[in-house]
Parts: structure tokens; C-alpha cells; sequence
């Protein structure tokens, strides 16, 4: 059955009954019932609200990461950019989500804070993955999630994989760059943090855009990635200080001491080189 709006003269769906809804097709029922406060405090929402959304934004960063990865070893590089480049976008969206919890004021949290117990942002294990697939490996973040047998068998073969950086370089290895041959299919359970021929390499790609066209592009890719992935940690220091100030994360962490901290690592360190190189 279809009716007709009298001010629009346009015809929709009415009758449902033998149909799928917008609501049963985004499961909205379990969606918009997944926010169960364990305080009476009005703002405990808008907390709950803001990291469901961030953690739905980081499931479509791996998922995105992940084909990008794939494609790249492909050698489908044009699809890879579109997948990189939606996760740039992403990364924006989640930057803007501190803007929201910012309106959080210490009196507030304050109010709710100890129901947390020890849950806190530093068990994200989408989280984790993310850094993983950018190359930050440490594995004493495993250790959390020893009480879920299968998350963890899923966190330790993303921690022994290959990241975005890795078949990056592979593809500089194939283009004819000299590129030390220690890096590739090396253990990626390492912390990456340069090397000269990979420098070298990238320093050429960005001294020949014209005939590297399609490594400078992934470059710039990786590079959007970074920056983004960086504004992020700053604002959710900024913000944490903003809301606690200097006292300990819920998780057990410094809280900003341990966020300033993360600021200094690069995941793409030549990247940034060569802009002094040039």
C-alpha cells in the first residue's frame, strides 16, 4: 500500500506488514537499547553515546584497512586510494566526536566516573587492531584480553601480520628500489621505526611524482592517514585533561602522561623525512 502526501504529492510505503522496515533492516531495536547507564546521571549518556559511535566508526576503519591492505598486495592500488581515502574521512568524523564530549565538564563526569570500575578507552580492542595494522605492535595489550579466548586469537593474528606500511614497502621493493631485504616478510611483531633505504626510496618517488605517480598517490595516502590518526590522539588528550586532568586513566594508565606519550610515535617515519630531504 502506498499514500499519497497531500503537500508533497509524493507516494511512499505504508502498509509494512509483509515488508522489511528501515528499523529491522539497522537492527535499531538492539541498537537503541544498548545504552544502559549505571548511573542516574543525565550526561552518562551522552559518555556511553560518543564511544559507541567511535567504535563504530573504528569497524568500518579495519574493515577498510583491511581490503586496502589486500588490495595493495594485488597490486590494485586505485582501489586501495579509494578505501585509504574513506578512511581519512572517517578519522575526521571521530576527531569531531571529542568536540561533542568536550561539553563534559569535570563536575559532571565526576558524578558517574567511579561506576567505570576499571573499563576504560585503552581496552578498545578495535582500538588495538587499528594500531596494529599501522605497524604499532606492543604486546603487553594482549594481555587484556586473555579473558576472551577467541578476541584474542583474533589480536594476536592481527599482531603477527603485516601492516599498511609493510606492503607499502613491499611495493618499493617491487617497483626496483633497493630496499634492505631484512624488511621484507620480516616479523611484524616488531615496532617499526625506519630505515635508510626505505628513505632513499621514498625520496626518489617524491623526486619523480610523474613516474611514480601511482607510489607518490600511496604515499599521500599514508600520509592523510597519519596526520588524522595524530589530530585524534591530540584531541582525546587535550580532552582527557580537559575532563581529569592529570589523574589516572579508569584502565590503570598515567591517563595524559601516557597519551602525551603516544604523540611521538610516527608509523610512517620516512614519510615525514622526506619532506626534509626535498
Amino acid at each position: 500500500m502506498r499514500h499519497q502526501d497531500s503537500k508533497t504529492n509524493e507516494k511512499v510505503h505504508t502498509d509494512f506488514r509483509d515488508r522489511m522496515t528501515y528499523g529491522e533492516y539497522l537492527d535499531l531495536d538492539k541498537l537503541l537499547s544498548s545504552q544502559e547507564r549505571l548511573s542516574n546521571h543525565h550526561d552518562e549518556m551522552l559518555f556511553i553515546i560518543i564511544h559507541q559511535v567511535s567504535e563504530l566508526w573504528m569497524k568500518l576503519t579495519l574493515h577498510e584497512l583491511r581490503e586496502a591492505i589486500n588490495a595493495i598486495r594485488k597490486d590494485d592500488l586505485q582501489e586501495a586510494f579509494k578505501m585509504l581515502a574513506r578512511v581519512s574521512n572517517i578519522q575526521t568524523q571521530i576527531i569531531q566526536g571529542w568536540d561533542v564530549l568536550s561539553t563534559l565538564t569535570p563536575a559532571e563526569y565526576i558524578q558517574f566516573r567511579d561506576e567505570l570500575g576499571q573499563a576504560s578507552g585503552f581496552q578498545s580492542y578495535q582500538y588495538r587492531m587499528i594500531e596494529f595494522a599501522l605497524g604499532y605492535k606492543t604486546p603487553h595489550v594482549l594481555k587484556i584480553y586473555e579473558k576472551n579466548t577467541a578476541l584474542h586469537e583474533e589480536l594476536e593474528k592481527a599482531y603477527k601480520s603485516p601492516g599498511l606500511y609493510d606492503v607499502a614497502i613491499e611495493k618499493l621493493a617491487e617497483a626496483g628500489f633497493s630496499i634492505n631485504p631484512d624488511l621484507i616478510g620480516r616479523d611484524y611483531t616488531e615496532i617499526y621505526h625506519g630505515d635508510k633505504s626505505v628513505e632513499t626510496a621514498w625520496t626518489k618517488v617524491y623526486r619523480n611524482v610523474d613516474l611514480y605517480w601511482d607510489l607518490y598517490q600511496l604515499a599521500e595516502k599514508l600520509v592523510d592517514i597519519e596526520d588524522r590518526f595524530q589530530q585524534w590522539r591530540f584531541r582525546h588528550m587535550k580532552t582527557v585533561e580537559r575532563i581529569i586532568g592529570h589523574k589516572a586513566g579508569t584502565g590503570g594508565s598515567s591517563g595524559v602522561g601516557y597519551l602525551k606519550k603516544v604523540l611521538d610515535h610516527q608509523f610512517f617515519p620516512e614519510l615525514w623525512n622526506v619532506r626534509t630531504n626535498l
